[in-house]
């Protein structure tokens, strides 16, 4: 081989910052590596078999849809092979680093800000997490629409790709990481299969360990099979299939599929996300079974289209030029009501934007890209083993939208312009937040605070003053109302005054 078939590439700088974290700094479950790579794997399958179903001829370069896992003593390495899509020269070149996906620096970001390493899927950089244990990684990779060519990198900046003129692979990818040497321990059988089995059971596709003697064997044994082929027929493969008829169903101008998860048909068919969307004819994924939450973190798109959660920020509608410049209008006559009840709020929300999301709810909770969902949250506080420090970060991340629409948001601006520092706006934007934590899907922190803001409320509503209110019920009124976790409020800011 010629060396003038080598090209050497530099990283993307913002890559090349992460892959330096993920080397440079201790993280004690590097396990998670493995995780990753299977899940691209299967997700390079789910691309080849949605081919398929349009042109059988794509499988003639190998129709077994399946992952092997080979561990190598000899030469301290780990090979993980699929039969997916494969990937041309440029795919080579630009996933694999010169081309920063959008989630690069929110993931630094959110490392830096106490997240996990193990939440590095979700940002879409998984791949580099090769590098928690390997110090080189060589990629072999053939696409139907080219040759075969490898990628290697030992970090440091750069990496190289060259024709490969090995043994063919069909079609697929294969990865081999040569280990670091204090983590020899993931050439060892136990290891390896305890690891998929912790973190992989959900794959829907046969992952077979190619042991030393030459024999195959699956992971699994018959019992998780079964249940893992159950979960694939009930759960991924029924949701992955709806996007095939929800395309041809798209409106001409429409670039993006949308869907939510939920924990019911019935709790996202009436949510406040879906009002606009159903209004303007445009059909919404509804994907109510746990794993969706999971396999959605994996399939970003299909067809060439974006699939785009409803529920989190970013959500883009189409519109004309019209509709564009009468939103901007909204929001800039919105945005002095949007900064006082931020400050109201403080913590509890990353910030306060007007929403063109909403018809007939005056505010909604939308989560960022990369944080959970509502329903995802839901999950997680479910799991007897969460990482606290995971869901400290990630439940973080929520945004009130409000809608300049409503005559609620109208009427909180008329007094905000009146007095911004009017002792009732901050109570009711108390109540309109905690109302669109529960109207969005979440739980509420401290239920007896919003039930305290509710009561008063009826009080004011029955005409009832506070010095009316009989001894029994003495606990109830604003003087010994329990203040709000982390809140310094008063007994004077925890008084509603009396709205006319």
């Amino acid at each position: 081989m010629a060396d003038t078939e080598v090209e050497t590439f530099a990283f993307q700088a913002e890559i090349a910052q992460l892959m330096s974290l993920i080397i440079n700094t201790f993280y004690s479950n590097k396990e998670i590596f493995l995780r990753e790579l299977i899940s691209n794997a299967s997700d390079a399958i789910d691309k080849i078999r949605y081919q398929s179903l349009t042109d059988s001829s794509v499988l003639d370069s190998g129709r077994d849809l399946e992952i092997k896992i080979i561990p190598n003593k000899s030469d301290n390495s780990l090979t993980i092979i699929d039969s997916g899509i494969g990937m041309t020269k440029a795919d080579l070149v630009n996933n694999l680093g010169t081309i920063a996906r959008s989630g690069t620096k929110a993931f630094m970001e959110a490392l830096q800000a106490g997240a996990d390493i193990s939440m590095i899927g979700q940002f879409g950089v998984g791949f580099y997490s090769a590098y928690l244990v390997a110090d080189r990684v060589v990629v072999t990779s053939k696409h139907n629409d080219d040759e075969q060519y490898v990628w290697e990198s030992s970090a440091g900046g750069s990496f190289t790709v060259r024709p490969d003129h090995g043994e063919p692979i069909g079609r697929g990818t294969k990865i081999v990481l040569y280990l670091k040497e204090d983590q020899t321990e993931y050439i060892e059988e136990r290891k390896v299969k305890e690891v998929i089995k912790k973190h992989s059971q959900f794959i829907g596709y046969p992952i077979k360990l190619v042991l030393e003697k030459e024999r195959e064997k699956e992971v699994s044994d018959d019992e998780a099979e079964e249940e893992k082929e159950e979960k694939k027929e009930d759960g991924e493969d029924a949701e992955k299939e709806k996007p095939k008829d929800y395309v041809s169903r798209m409106k001409e101008n429409q670039k993006d599929i949308y869907y939510i998860t939920g924990e019911s048909k019935e709790a996202v068919a009436h949510s406040a996300f879906v009002e606009r969307l159903r209004k303007r004819g445009l059909e919404v994924l509804y994907m109510t079974d746990p794993i969706d939450e999971y396999a959605t973190q994996q399939l970003r798109e299909y067809d060439g289209k974006k699939l785009v959660c409803v529920t989190k920020e970013g959500l883009e509608l189409p519109e004309d030029e019209d509709e564009k410049k009468a939103f901007e209008e909204k929001k800039a006559s919105f945005e002095p009501l949007c900064k006082v009840m931020k400050d109201i709020l403080d913590k509890k929300v990353e910030k306060v934007v007007v929403s063109n999301r909403l018809v007939d709810s005056p505010c909604c909770i939308v989560t960022s890209q990369y944080g959970w969902s509502a329903n995802m949250e839901r999950i997680m506080k479910a799991q007897a083993l969460r990482d606290s420090s995971t869901m400290g970060y990630m439940a973080a991340k929520k945004h009130l939208e409000i809608n300049p629409d409503h005559s609620i948001c109208g009427m909180l601006r008329q007094r905000t312009e009146a007095d911004k520092n009017d002792k009732s706006v901050k109570d009711l934007v108390q109540l309109l937040y905690e109302t669109a934590l529960l109207s969005s899907g979440f739980a509420l922190e401290d239920p007896q605070v919003h039930a305290t803001r509710i009561h008063r409320m009826i009080k004011l509503g029955l005409g009832i003053e506070e010095d009316d209110v009989p001894d029994a019920a003495a606990g109830e009124s604003s003087s010994s109302m329990p203040t709000e976790v982390g809140g310094d409020a008063n007994a004077d800011d925890a008084k509603m005054e009396e709205v006319d």
